[in-house]
């Protein structure tokens, strides 16, 4: 009864036709879901995007407004010597420039190491490849912290614990798995006849990988890229272990501690520090972003 009830049109309204009112309702019903996504994603951004804003902000302060303007994001008295003191006292410059020594070097090496490996497993079939591809995948879950000693007591018999290529050497020679995992993913969707061409004319298989197949994979190398400067930029263990006995080769992750006194902390310092660190980061991501999304979206694809 109540079904055949609501089926009658209303006295005035032709069935199938509806007033504005309800064209209106219905178009408001139908964003509704929209509005409230928009609103969580915009909530969520300020979430995440606050901590950092918070730090630009302390890094004006003197340590006792800091502590005292609660979550206030406005200095009463801009203080500029937070950043002299974190590049001068502190010796963040030298910090910084190892730092974007080591990062540019690893990301080279790791690139071009992980889109060899990634090639060759994706487009070459050989005995032992699935049990390597599952010992790589297993490599995974073991904790860095498991192979410091190992890495440290080679890089000593070798003579590179105290230097910037031992450094470098010891954040290159990781696994990168997940680097290797996203080419293999991503040559594997790539037509053979690319290949079966370069081959018809000559080319070998070096010459195959950095003239062909290497430049369709632009996404996905800056995917890569990006990925190691950021875990290169924040590794601590390593540089600290490497940069122990010479505090000149420090990076800003290890740099942090000179702020750090016995008996006092210099936090506004070590933010002004930390906005130095960080913008590096955030302006070779805003540069990489869109080749990052490709290449992450083409991974997951394949």
């Amino acid at each position: 009864m109540t079904q055949q009830a609501a089926a009658v049109p209303r006295a005035g309204v032709p069935h199938g036709s509806e007033t504005p009112h309800d064209s209106r309702g219905r178009r408001v019903v139908r964003r509704l879901p929209w509005w409230i996504a928009a609103a969580f994603l915009v909530g969520t951004a300020l979430l995440w995007v606050f901590p950092f804003v918070w730090m630009v902000s302390a890094s004006l302060k003197d340590n006792m407004e800091m502590f005292s303007g609660g979550l206030n994001l406005f200095p009463k008295d801009v203080v500029w010597s937070n950043y002299a003191r974190a590049w001068n006292d502190a010796h963040f410059g030298r910090y910084l420039i190892n730092t974007v020594v080591i990062t540019v070097v690893t990301v080279a090496i790791v690139t071009i190491r992980c889109a060899t490996c990634g090639y060759v497993l994706a487009r070459y079939r050989f005995g032992g490849s699935r049990i390597f591809m599952g010992v790589l995948v297993a490599t995974l879950f073991v904790p860095t912290g498991y192979t410091i000693i190992p890495v440290v007591k080679i890089s000593m018999q070798l003579g590179l614990i105290d230097s910037l290529t031992g450094m470098i050497l010891a954040l290159s020679g990781g696994a990168y798995v997940s680097a290797i995992l996203i080419y293999y993913g991503y040559f594997r969707k790539i037509p053979r006849e690319l290949e079966e061409a370069a081959v018809v004319d000559g080319a070998g298989f070096v010459r195959t990988f950095f003239s062909v197949m290497l430049p369709l994979a632009m996404p996905v190398t800056a995917t890569v890229a990006v990925l190691t400067f950021i875990t290169t930029w924040n590794s601590f263990f390593l540089p600290l272990v490497f940069s122990f006995s010479r505090p000149e080769l420090r990076t800003v992750s290890v740099g942090m501690q000179a702020f750090v006194g016995e008996t006092a902390t210099d936090w506004s310092g070590m933010a002004a520090a930390g906005v130095i660190s960080i913008l590096p980061v955030v302006a070779v991501f805003l540069f990489l972003q869109r080749y990052f999304v490709e290449g992450i979206s083409g991974a997951v694809k394949s």
